[in-house]
């Protein structure tokens, strides 16, 4: 029922790229370039300024941008509560998620929501904590399941799943290191670890901050954009890397890695859903509700 012409515009502006919306949108360059047109038609005014081979939002595009936000969502809630009244759950659920939960945690999940809800359309934005919650902040996304502790003042959280970041290093690995270390031992160990913005390494800077450890103190030979690519890494040489539990039960099945216990460091961690600030019910209610149902299978 809304005006496409803004969903396009919202597209643009969020990308600030024609090609980027045309690929979001499913639809041709040319398609975009004319809605967006239209647009300036109607208002008499031009929404973006092209710079080189860039284009920014004039004052006007950034005043009806702001507008669209708010309208497009209000258009969203209208359909959920209107769908409501036939006992009809439809719409366009956005969610966003963290590596770790997007890869581990949200598969089997998905397959039974869109099963029980089949009119409901579900994309998922995937990225770091830090990236979901900017994506979040700009109505990119409806949801978002982040991992790690930090808190940003416009964002609302609610628990979700506990978690246990664990040390591990490959079965056959010709390093000498017994089931449990210390923290002095953990200092001088080669260590692999998730990228700076993740929410796992927010989480083992603040271990070892509880014991006046930096995270410089470590010798961390590379750092990592993915547990994928850490438990690959870690099967190719001789070397430690923090995980979640939850990434590796088949590796510890096949006995490809093994956990080492670090002693007196607990890395435990919530998984979490995180909503802008004033915003309740709709299709994102709907998942939390039902993620939180289902969680005990996960």
């Amino acid at each position: 029922m809304s005006d496409f012409r803004l969903k396009v515009f919202c597209c643009v502006a969020r990308n600030l790229s024609y090609t980027k919306a045309a690929q979001e949108l499913f639809i041709s360059q040319p398609a975009v370039t004319k809605h967006v047109k239209e647009l300036e038609n109607h208002y008499q005014t031009r929404l973006f300024e092209r710079l080189g081979s860039r284009i920014e939002l004039t004052h006007a595009g950034r005043l009806l941008l702001d507008h669209c936000e708010a309208i497009l969502e209000a258009y969203n809630r209208l359909e959920f509560e209107m769908n409501l009244l036939r006992n009809e759950y439809s719409g366009e659920l956005r969610l966003g998620a963290s590596t770790t939960i997007a890869q581990y945690v949200l598969p089997p999940l998905l397959a039974q929501f869109i099963e029980k809800f089949p009119h409901i359309t579900v994309s998922m934005f995937n990225g770091n904590s830090r990236e979901v919650e900017v994506a979040l902040q700009e109505h990119r996304i409806d949801l978002a399941l982040l991992e790690g502790s930090s808190r940003l003042p416009s964002l609302k959280y609610a628990h979700f799943l506990d978690d246990e970041l664990v040390m591990v290093m490959r079965t056959k690995s010709r390093l000498a290191v017994a089931e449990e270390i210390s923290l002095d031992e953990l200092q001088r160990l080669p260590l692999v670890l998730r990228e700076i913005g993740s929410g796992t390494l927010d989480v083992i800077e603040k271990a070892l901050a509880a014991h006046n450890i930096r995270l410089s103190a470590l010798n961390v030979l590379l750092y990592l954009g993915g547990t994928e690519s850490i438990k690959h890494f870690l099967e190719c040489t001789d070397c430690l890397g923090i995980v979640s539990i939850r990434s590796i039960s088949n590796e510890l099945a096949t006995g490809k890695l093994r956990v080492i216990e670090i002693k007196d460091l607990t890395m435990n961690r919530e998984f979490c859903f995180a909503r802008l600030q004033g915003q309740d019910g709709g299709l994102p209610s709907i998942f939390m509700n039902f993620a939180l149902h289902e969680r005990k299978n996960l």
